[in-house]
């Protein structure tokens, strides 16, 4: 069981890097651009679980066109603060083949599981690969894939809050938090 005292603990510490205002701006912007983009397309959206729950709930209402959704659960994390090999939870469905996918996922820090994500939805068939994400970490860094719409570009540290969590906690924050270095 979690440590509530610990948990606050954290919050207190921590410091806030996006405000409601700023994130809710930047999805309308998103899906903006999606919407110029795929919006004749009829695209298959794939939600990251479980880090993009809260992106996605947010984005998809703003999507006025035709869509189908799914989801898949992918991890490098854990409860650690630190990414380890990718662990599917769920793959990408087979119903990818022959779709244009549009994948919502909430970070893009070393781009190590949207690659593997891109990879397995490309050899599943998939006519084209397109990822939207929440935020970009460290935007300069070389990465093994890109995202084709990005909500906020931030600075190399660990966050948590509007989807993302701290040690599995804090999800439910409308603002994002760096934790204290």
């Amino acid at each position: 069981m979690p440590d509530s005292r610990a948990a606050w603990d954290l919050l207190r510490e921590a410091e806030r890097v996006c405000s409601s205002d700023e994130i809710a701006a930047a999805v309308r912007r998103v899906a903006g651009e999606i919407t110029a983009r795929l919006g004749d397309s009829c695209p298959l959206i794939l939600t990251v679980m479980n880090g993009a729950l809260v992106f996605s709930g947010q984005l998809l209402p703003l999507l006025r066109f035709p869509l189908e959704f799914e989801y898949v659960h992918a991890t490098r994390y854990g409860r650690a603060t630190s990414g380890g090999p990718l662990a599917w939870r769920v793959p990408p469905p087979e119903a990818v083949r022959g779709r244009t996918v549009l994948v919502l996922d909430d970070i893009l820090d070393s781009g190590e599981t949207l690659s593997v994500i891109r990879d397995s939805v490309l050899a599943l068939g998939a006519a084209d690969f397109h990822c939207a994400v929440l935020l970009d970490k460290a935007p300069a860094r070389a990465k093994p894939a890109r995202a084709d719409f990005i909500g906020l570009e931030i600075a190399d540290r660990f966050v948590f809050g509007y989807g993302m969590d701290a040690k599995g906690l804090w999800r439910n924050l409308p603002e994002i938090y760096a934790m204290k270095e």
